[in-house]
């Protein structure tokens, strides 16, 4: 009995020493410092641009004569004679057409239609043979070969609209070319129909390549700002009702890595993918334009590519 007692004295102890030299173990290993790698983003970056923006209206219409004048005849009869073709550059008091009044058993002299005005000649209903009325147009003549575009601007439009904004033109038959314009004319009224109300455009028409019947896209420049700082559009993260874009720093820890810092903005006006940036961030200041959405603040960022500013656009 003695020596079943001692046995189980023994085991028990045996037990008891191999459980300490197991938390002995245990805890000596939880003591070592095992350094964890911290993730490290790849990112694309850009810098913020001090310039202008420019928010417009995007528009389509035709190209008209600016200034027009019909040719009327002082008497009615049938038109004998043409002097001028769709195109001519006549000047005042220049011979248009020749109309005969006379009837049967009656003979008169024909009458000559002449130019109120110096211009083109854009239009010419009257055709040889034709009998017309005083009251019916022989020809149309635009003064100084003068041009608008004529546009329509939606109701909700119609508050941005004021006289002498400036306008850039664009059309097919130029591809990459800028043509510049300004606002002329405001309707006092709006089409009940069509909700719209039309609005004039003087073009510029250096070397007379432009024509009236031409279709043009019209941006109408309403409203202008300088010396604003913009980024592109996607830089900007919103979560959880919060504005920022991430910039970049030295990893103070360890100065061979970069970090994002996460700095909160004011946005501005969005024009075409550009977005002015009120409050928060400064001209010249780099930052991440493409893998932020994965990114915290004080992410360890590695910059692949640094992409081209935007332009001042002054």
């Amino acid at each position: 009995m003695k020596s079943k007692i001692i046995i189980l004295t023994i085991t028990a102890l045996t037990v008891l020493l191999a459980g300490c030299a197991k938390t002995e173990n245990k805890d000596a290993a939880a003591a070592v410092d095992i350094p964890v790698e911290k993730p490290v983003f790849a990112v694309n970056t850009t810098t913020a641009v001090q310039g202008q923006i420019s928010e417009y209206l995007s528009l389509s219409g035709d190209i008209i004569s600016g200034s027009t004048v019909d040719v009327y005849s002082d008497v009615a009869g049938k038109v004998t004679r043409l002097y001028v073709s769709v195109g001519s550059r006549i000047s005042r008091n220049q011979a248009i057409a020749a109309v005969d009044p006379s009837k049967p058993g009656m003979t008169y002299v024909p009458g000559i239609a002449r130019a109120p005005i110096a211009g083109t000649v854009v239009a010419l209903p009257a055709q040889l043979g034709m009998t017309v009325a005083q009251t019916v147009p022989l020809a149309r003549i635009a003064a100084g070969g003068a041009l608008e575009t004529r546009v329509y601007v939606a109701e909700r439009f119609i508050s941005k609209i004021a006289l002498n904004q400036s306008c850039e033109i664009f059309l097919d038959a130029y591809p990459g070319e800028t043509f510049r314009g300004s606002v002329t004319e405001i309707s006092p009224t709006v089409d009940p129909t069509s909700r719209t109300m039309e609005v004039k455009i003087n073009v510029s028409n250096s070397g007379s390549r432009l024509k009236a019947g031409m279709f043009a896209k019209v941006r109408i420049v309403t409203e202008k700002k300088n010396n604003i700082v913009k980024i592109p559009a996607t830089a900007l993260v919103s979560r959880f009702g919060e504005d920022h874009v991430f910039t970049t720093a030295t990893d103070p820890e360890d100065p061979a890595f970069m970090i994002a810092k996460k700095t909160i903005v004011k946005p501005g006006i969005l024009v075409d993918n550009v977005l002015e940036i009120q409050e928060g961030l400064a001209p010249d200041q780099e930052i991440i334009v493409k893998g932020q959405s994965m990114l915290n603040d004080g992410s360890r960022i590695n910059v692949v590519e640094h992409i081209q500013p935007l332009e001042s656009g002054e």
